[in-house]
């Protein structure tokens, strides 16, 4: 099975027998016998999600005998004309998609709905591979499940490709059908996104512990995975790399079985606080986007504005963790790759263009959800608590540490408060009374800053 080909013109990366002993090694550990199938299911159907089941039916879908991999999303979401239009085009720009289509007996609807004769939906256009926010890179054929109780009922993994602000309803669904359940399914997270609890102290709750509330799974059987990447260009086989968080059991025998010659996937400890990270970079992105599109991708805007939020993020992890070095990395590169490409970067330059409003929601068409902006709305209101008062450095009196965040407090303004247009960002960057970025690094740096309860931790 060395370097097969599919359909789609995806290939099968590495050798096909250490493919196989990765999934026997998992199967094993899993408890499976002979006979009866390792079933993974992905929760959710965006361009994450999506790309995460795809990347693993390249890999592991040819063992029928051994595994089954499934996705499911919601029925009923219909296909709009101008998004059939342009999937049309899709397909027919790439002759390998055609002919898998036209060999499937699957093109024709394509051209009716291109005609207006016929209406798609976004589950029966998943099956041929694409995906309703991504339509430029087409997948290979998914199994889609539009029943939730049917996709996770007998689950043995499930993946969660639901946004975070989705999450806990999702799961508390899925709750139901696990109450006669006696294995504990692994459940691995892609969601980047935090919700603030305010009482009865200020903490944050990520998407793995709404899980483990909803479920009753324990936290040892869930994990995140996470990592400076765009989803698409991992399908297109752009190298890059991500890290699954949680406990040692399953973060390093599910890394060893994500890897893909273009994927690397390395493991770490530290869950929460990569998964409270994976959603502070969405904060800032949307900024970003807003400054590049006002400046007209001035470098040296964009500069001046990268120089306050990372002291900010700075700022923040020092908060969150006790070592909050170790994270410094990681951060970065997440941050980067979603200021070049991120839907939460596209999104910011859509409010300063004119095109978008906040008043439209953050769920846009063809793009999912934005996710930043109940970030935005969860970290401001988390670090304006007056019980996480910290030591303003020139005014001699504790400030709440949202106070020292003024690119935070003006996306809290435009996005959750609507009540400043999004070119008012430039003025937190022109503010003549704005400390030098530095300094708030210093000062988060030479202060005991570290707010274990922020994490629900003692």
């Amino acid at each position: 099975m060395v370097g097969s080909v599919h359909v789609n013109g995806s290939v099968h990366g590495g050798n096909g027998t250490a493919t196989e002993e990765r999934l026997d090694e998992l199967r094993r550990l899993l408890g499976k016998s002979e006979g009866d199938l390792l079933k993974i299911v992905s929760v959710g159907a965006g361009a994450w999600g999506s790309v995460f089941a795809a990347l693993l039916q390249d890999a592991y879908g040819h063992f029928r005998d051994k595994v089954q991999i499934r996705i499911w999303r919601r029925p009923g979401r219909t296909v709009d004309r101008s998004t059939a239009e342009h999937l049309f085009e899709v397909i027919n720009s790439r002759e390998d998609v055609l002919r898998r289509l036209i060999r499937r007996c699957a093109y024709l609807k394509y051209v009716e709905a291109r005609l207006g004769d016929r209406t798609l939906y976004a589950d029966e256009i998943l099956k041929d591979g694409f995906c309703l926010n991504m339509i430029e890179t087409p997948l290979c054929p998914l199994k889609v499940v539009t029943n939730l109780q049917e996709a996770v009922w007998d689950a043995d993994i499930v993946v969660n490709g639901v946004p975070s602000t989705e999450t806990r309803e999702v799961f508390d669904e899925i709750s139901k059908y696990w109450k006669e359940r006696i294995s504990v399914p692994v459940i691995i997270s892609l969601a980047k996104g935090i919700e603030a609890s305010l009482d009865p102290i200020p903490r944050i709750i990520t998407p793995t512990q709404m899980i483990s509330s909803a479920t009753g799974v324990p936290t040892e059987n869930i994990l995140y995975l996470g990592g400076p990447n765009i989803a698409s260009e991992i399908y297109n086989k752009e190298y890059a790399n991500a890290r699954i968080c949680g406990s040692n059991k399953w973060r390093k025998p599910l890394a060893k079985f994500l890897r893909q010659p273009h994927f690397i996937v390395w493991d770490n400890s530290d869950l929460v606080t990569h998964e409270v990270m994976g959603g502070l970079k969405n904060v800032y992105a949307i900024g970003a986007g807003m400054v590049a599109a006002l400046t007209n991708e001035s470098a040296t805007s964009k500069s001046v504005y990268f120089a306050h939020c990372t002291s900010e993020m700075i700022f923040i992890t020092h908060l969150l963790t006790e070592q909050p070095e170790k994270l410094a990395g990681p951060l970065l590169a997440d941050t980067y790759v979603t200021l070049l490409k991120g839907r939460n970067a596209w999104y910011g330059q859509m409010l300063a263009k004119g095109e978008l409003s906040p008043d439209m929601g953050d769920s846009i068409k063809g793009k999912g959800m934005i996710q930043g902006v109940s970030a935005v709305g969860a970290f401001f209101e988390l670090l304006s608590q007056p019980s996480l008062s910290v030591q303003h450095p020139e005014e001699n009196k504790q400030v709440a540490p949202a106070e020292l965040c003024p690119i935070l407090k003006r996306l809290y303004r435009i996005l959750i408060k609507r009540e400043l247009p999004a070119r008012d960002i430039l003025q937190a960057l022109r503010d003549e009374t704005m400390n030098d970025p530095r300094e708030r690094i210093e000062m988060a740096q030479s202060h005991a800053f570290y707010r274990p309860s922020l994490l629900g931790k003692p």
